[in-house]
C-alpha cells in the first residue's frame, strides 16, 4: 500500500503544480502567494476575439444568403470545407480564419456534449499540454512549466514500467521462508476404580499436535492443518497389533488426509487406552504450492536437485544440455543423449517435446516429514511438550499489496481532473495569444491591417460558395468596358446558338421517326 500511495501522490502532485503555475504563475519553490512578474505587452481583452464568436470571422455573412447568389450542393459544401481549411493562404499574422477555430478546443467542446468521443480526446491530451515555441519565447518563465511536464512524462513512464514489472512478478509463484512451531504434548489419565463411566474405569493417555507460523504478520492467522497434506501417527505395533497401530485422526480416517470439503484446524489430538510409556512415529507430508516432486535418485545426483517444482526441474535439465551442448546442430528439435541420459532416460536420442512425459516416471511424492516420539505416562514428565521447527513455503506478503496497486484507482478522479483544468487552461493562453497577435498588428498598420483582413475575407467567401470571379467589380460599369467583353459576348451568343441548334435537331429527329 505505501508503493501504491506514494506513486498516486507523486502523479497528483505534479499535476497540481502544473495546473498552479499555469494559473497563478507559481513556479515550484516559490512561496505561497508569490507570482511571476509578466513580460511584454498585454495578452489582449479577455474574452474572444473582436467581441465576437470565435466561431466566425467579423464581417463574415451569416449563414443565409441572399436568394440571387447560387449556393453549392451538400456534397459540394463537404469537399470545399476541407481545402478551405488546407489551403496555404497569406494574412494578417495572428488573425483566424472561419474555419481555423482551434480544433482542440472544438475537441474538448465535442467530447463533453459526446462521451463517447472521450477515448479520442485522450489521444491528443499530450499534445495539447505542450504551449506553443511562440509563447515560451514571450514568457521565458514558461519553460518552468515545460520542466514539469518532462518531469511529469518521466514519472509517468516509471511507473508504467513498473506496473509492467509488478503484472510479470505476479504471474511468477512469490514464496517465503517462515518457521512454523510444532508443539507435541500428551496427558495420562489414571484408571479410577469408583468411575461409573467406563471411560474413567480405564487408564488412557491423550497426545496432542499443535502448531503456529512464527511471527505471523499476516491479519488472518493461518490453521496448523493447512499446511500439510496428510498427517500419519504410526503407534508400537508390540502394543497396538499390526492391525490398530494407525491411529484415527478426527475419529473418521486411519490417516488424515486434504480433501475439497476439510475443515482447517489448529491441532489434532489421539485418545488411547493405555498404562505404558508408548513409542509414536509422526509423518507429516507437507502441502506444497504449486506441488514439488522428489527426484530419481539417478537424475538427482546429475542434476544436483533432490526435491523442487515440475519447472524447475525441466529447467535445470535444459542448463544441463546447454552446458554439455546436448543439443543436435542440425535438428534443434532433438537432444543426443550422453551416456548419463542414456542410463536416465533409455535412448541415444529424445526430442524436447518428450521431456515433460519422460519425466513422469523419475519423480516420486516428495519425502514426509518423520518425528518419533515417546508418550510417556510418568507424572513427572507431563508438563513437557517436544518443540519442532520446521521450514515452511508462505505467499510473500508483498504480493497482495503488488495486486492492489494494480487494482486500486485512488486519485485516478483528481488526477483527471487536474488534466482537464490544465487543459482548459492551455487553451485559454493560445486564445489570448491570437488576441494578443491581432490587437500588435492591428495597432502598427490599422489601414493596411484591415485592407489584407478584407481580402482574406473575400478569397474565403469565394472558397465557400461558388461564386465565379470578383462580385465587387462586376457591379461597376468599367468592368464590361474591358477590351475582351467583344469576344466574351460573340462565344456567349455563339455557345446560345449551337445549343439551340442541337435542340431543333432532336425534335426534328424525333417527329421524322
Amino acid at each position: 500500500m505505501a508503493t501504491e500511495e506514494s506513486a498516486g501522490g507523486a502523479r497528483k502532485a505534479t499535476k497540481s503544480k502544473l495546473f498552479e503555475f499555469l494559473v497563478h504563475g507559481v513556479r515550484p519553490g516559490m512561496p505561497s502567494g508569490a507570482r511571476m512578474p509578466h513580460q511584454g505587452a498585454p495578452m489582449g481583452p479577455p474574452g474572444p476575439p473582436y467581441g465576437g464568436s470565435t466561431a466566425v470571422r467579423p464581417g463574415l455573412p451569416s449563414p443565409g444568403m441572399e436568394p440571387s447568389r447560387k449556393r453549392p450542393a451538400a456534397s459540394q459544401q463537404v469537399q470545399q470545407q476541407p481545402a478551405v481549411q488546407n489551403r496555404a493562404r497569406k494574412k494578417p499574422v495572428g488573425f483566424p480564419g472561419a474555419n481555423e477555430m482551434p480544433a482542440r478546443q472544438m475537441d474538448m467542446r465535442d467530447a463533453q456534449s459526446d462521451p463517447t468521443l472521450g477515448s479520442n480526446a485522450k489521444r491528443r491530451k499530450m499534445a495539447d499540454k505542450i504551449l506553443p515555441q511562440r509563447i515560451r519565447e514571450l514568457v521565458p518563465e514558461s519553460q518552468a512549466y515545460m520542466d514539469l511536464l518532462a518531469f511529469e512524462r518521466k514519472l509517468d513512464q516509471t511507473i508504467m514500467r513498473k506496473r509492467v514489472d509488478i503484472q510479470e512478478a505476479l504471474k511468477r509463484p512469490m514464496k517465503q521462508k517462515r518457521k512454523l512451531r510444532l508443539y507435541i504434548s500428551n496427558t495420562f489419565n489414571p484408571a479410577k476404580p469408583d468411575a461409573d463411566d467406563s471411560d474413567g474405569s480405564i487408564a488412557s493417555w491423550e497426545l496432542r499436535v499443535e502448531g503456529k507460523l512464527l511471527d505471523d504478520v499476516g491479519k488472518q492467522k493461518r490453521k496448523f492443518s493447512s499446511f500439510f497434506k496428510s498427517l500419519v501417527i504410526e503407534l508400537d505395533k508390540d502394543l497396538y497389533g499390526p492391525d490398530n497401530h494407525l491411529v484415527e485422526l478426527m475419529g473418521s480416517h486411519a490417516k488424515w488426509h486434504r480433501t475439497p470439503t476439510t475443515q482447517e484446524t489448529d491441532g489434532f489430538q489421539v485418545k488411547r487406552p493405555g498404562d505404558v510409556s508408548v513409542r509414536c512415529t509422526l509423518l507429516l507430508m507437507l502441502d506444497y504450492q504449486p506441488p514439488q516432486f522428489k527426484l530419481d535418485p539417478r537424475l538427482a545426483r546429475l542434476l544436483g536437485i533432490h526435491t523442487q517444482t515440475r519447472s524447475c526441474i525441466i529447467q535445470a535439465l535444459w542448463q544441463y544440455v546447454k552446458t554439455n551442448k546436448l543439443q543436435d546442430s542440425h535438428d534443434k528439435e532433438y537432444i543426443n543423449c550422453d551416456k548419463y541420459f542414456q542410463q536416465i532416460f533409455d535412448c541415444p536420442r529424445l526430442k524436447f517435446s518428450e521431456i515433460p512425459q519422460r519425466l513422469t516416471n523419475l519423480l516420486l511424492p516428495p519425502d514426509p516429514i518423520v518425528i518419533n516420539h515417546v508418550i510417556s505416562v510418568d507424572p513427572n514428565d507431563q508438563k513437557k511438550t517436544a518443540c519442532y521447527d520446521i521450514d515452511v513455503e508462505v505467499e510473500d506478503p508483498l504480493k497482495a499489496q503488488m495486486s492492489s496497486f494494480l487494482l486500486s484507482t485512488a486519485n485516478q478522479q483528481e488526477i483527471a481532473s487536474l488534466d482537464n483544468k490544465i487543459h482548459e487552461t492551455i487553451e485559454s493562453i493560445n486564445q489570448l495569444k491570437i488576441q494578443r497577435d491581432f490587437m500588435l498588428s492591428f495597432s502598427r498598420d490599422p489601414k493596411g491591417y484591415i485592407q489584407d483582413w478584407l481580402k482574406s475575407q473575400s478569397r474565403d467567401l469565394k472558397l465557400m460558395t461558388d461564386v465565379v470571379g470578383n462580385p465587387e467589380e462586376e457591379r461597376r460599369a468599367e468592368f464590361y468596358q474591358e477590351p475582351w467583353t467583344q469576344e466574351a459576348v460573340s462565344r456567349y451568343f455563339y455557345s446560345k446558338i449551337q445549343q439551340r441548334r442541337q435542340e431543333l435537331e432532336q425534335a426534328l429527329a424525333m417527329r421524322n421517326t
